[in-house]
C-alpha cells in the first residue's frame, strides 16, 4: 500500500519507492540521475569530446538499422528486478518499445545495443556495475568506449550475456575498426573519436 507522509512516499515496494525518489531528485542543470544496484547516483553531462563520440556512433549506426529502430542518446532504461534506472549515452532500441506503464523510461530489455563513453565521473560504473546490469537485463551487445581506460583509449564490444556476465567479443584501441554483429553488421570506425 502506498502513503504519502509530507516529503515522503511509503510503500512495500522497493522499486516503486525508488522510482519515487528519482523522480523528486532535483538536480543542477547538465546532470543527469540514475539508479544503479538500487543506488541512486548523480553526475554532470561530459565534455564535448564526449558528445563527438556519441554522434559519430549514432551516425554509423542510424546507416544500417531497420527504420523500425531508433537511436536514441540519454534514454532513462529501467530494469526493475535489478533496481536500475539507467541513462546509457546511446541506445538502439524499437521505436515503439515496450513500457513499464510509465512514460519516464523504457524497459532495459528491449534494447539491441547499448553505449556508454567513460567520462570521470562514470568510468567505475560504466566498467562494472552497469555493464553487469545491462547483462543481467538480456540486452545483446554493449559497447563500452573508455577513453580513460589504464593503457591508452579502448573501444570493446560485450556480448553474449549470461547470469549478469558478459563475454567480450572484440576489443581494440581508438584508431581500430569494430565490427558490430548482427543486425547492425557493420564495421564502427573510431579514427575519429576525440580523447575526452
Amino acid at each position: 500500500m502506498n502513503a504519502f507522509i509530507g516529503d515522503y512516499l511509503r510503500t512495500d515496494d522497493e522499486w516503486e519507492e525508488l522510482v519515487w525518489v528519482w523522480r523528486q531528485t532535483d538536480v543542477p542543470k547538465g546532470c543527469r540521475v540514475e539508479v544503479v544496484e538500487g543506488l541512486i547516483t548523480v553526475a554532470h553531462y561530459s565534455a564535448n569530446a564526449h558528445h563527438t563520440i556519441a554522434s559519430c556512433v549514432q551516425r554509423s549506426l542510424y546507416d544500417v538499422i531497420s527504420k523500425n529502430w531508433g537511436v536514441h542518446q540519454r534514454l532513462t532504461m529501467a530494469d526493475p528486478s535489478r533496481l536500475g534506472l539507467y541513462v546509457p549515452d546511446l541506445a538502439v532500441v524499437p521505436e515503439e518499445p515496450p513500457r513499464s506503464g510509465d512514460d519516464s523510461f523504457v524497459l532495459a530489455a528491449a534494447a539491441e545495443l547499448v553505449v556508454e563513453i567513460t567520462s570521470k565521473a562514470t568510468a567505475d560504473n560504466d566498467r562494472g556495475k552497469k555493464a553487469a546490469g545491462y547483462a543481467w537485463a538480456g540486452i545483446p551487445l554493449y559497447l563500452l568506449i573508455d577513453s580513460l581506460a589504464p593503457g591508452g583509449p579502448t573501444i570493446t564490444l560485450y556480448g553474449e550475456p549470461k547470469e549478469g556476465v558478459y563475454r567480450v567479443l572484440r576489443a581494440g584501441r581508438f584508431g581500430d575498426a569494430v565490427f558490430l554483429p548482427e543486425p547492425f553488421d557493420v564495421d564502427l570506425g573510431t579514427s575519429e573519436f576525440p580523447m575526452c
